[in-house]
């Protein structure tokens, strides 16, 4: 795979995306967004991907915020267009039937923590930094940070960092709910790589049903608990499932296919 402000490389069925911007910091600009929303086309189509970590080049920066320079000159209907397309994208890796893992080696500021929200779960270097400080430019949270991190945090902790712009520490955002794990800079890859070697043990499609039955709850159009139960009878059909219940029976390690 080849793209402009990406490296990517497979390693045990992870797909690594590396967000290759170090000179400001791996901010995001369109050429940015439009990577990845390619590369999450790939993540869907080939099954050899079997989960995906997104992280940033160098020591200090994830996404250190989104590409201020293409912000300067916008209409009122292009800041809608730019924050829309950010949200579709996002979303995209939000609804990944693959789990996805933000692995934050620096700074998760603006665009950048909005991204690893998007994720399925987030591990932190011990040197990450998280915030929403766009209302210090006069602006706002525009792809979907007033959403997800609510979502995570809480209103009232959300509602604070939004508006006052302050950023937190990475064990602060462990204390929020914000990540999942804490861990020295030089062991991201490893947690990462520990929790995704398990989930590529289950089956692949009971791990994406139990994703959009997590992502239902905050679906306005669906009752979480009838998704869960369509869901959870999407999987007695599969032959995972015959698998895996043979393999209790018989008390021996499931063997399963993905179908």
């Amino acid at each position: 795979m080849s793209f402009q402000t990406l490296f990517t490389k497979m390693e045990d069925h992870t797909l690594i995306i590396t967000i290759n911007r170090p000179d400001v910091l791996n901010a995001l600009n369109k050429q940015v967004i439009s990577d990845l929303d390619a590369v999450m086309d790939r993540v869907y189509k080939f099954p050899e991907i079997k989960s995906v970590v997104i992280t940033g080049a160098g020591l200090k920066s994830f996404v250190a915020g989104a590409d201020i320079k293409e912000f300067e000159s916008l209409t009122k209907e292009e800041a809608v267009a730019v924050a829309k397309r950010g949200q579709a994208v996002f979303s995209k890796i939000e609804h990944s039937p693959k789990p996805i893992v933000a692995c934050v080696n620096g700074f998760a500021l603006g665009g950048g923590c909005e991204l690893a929200m998007s994720c399925h779960f987030i591990i932190a270097s011990e040197s990450a930094t998280f915030g929403q400080p766009e209302v210090n430019l006069g602006i706002m949270v525009g792809y979907g940070g007033s959403q997800r991190l609510t979502q995570r945090v809480g209103k009232g902790r959300a509602m604070e960092l939004i508006i006052t712009g302050k950023t937190i520490n990475a064990t602060q955002a462990m204390n929020y709910g914000l990540v999942n794990y804490v861990v020295p800079q030089t062991e991201l890859l490893d947690k990462a790589f520990s929790i995704l070697s398990v989930c590529h043990e289950k089956a692949p499609l009971a791990v994406a049903n139990s994703i959009r039955a997590v992502n239902s709850v905050w679906d306005d159009t669906l009752s979480g608990y009838e998704t869960e139960a369509a869901l959870f009878g999407e999987c007695f059909v599969t032959e995972d499932s015959k698998e895996g219940i043979a393999a209790f029976k018989e008390k021996r390690k499931p063997h399963f296919k993905g179908h």
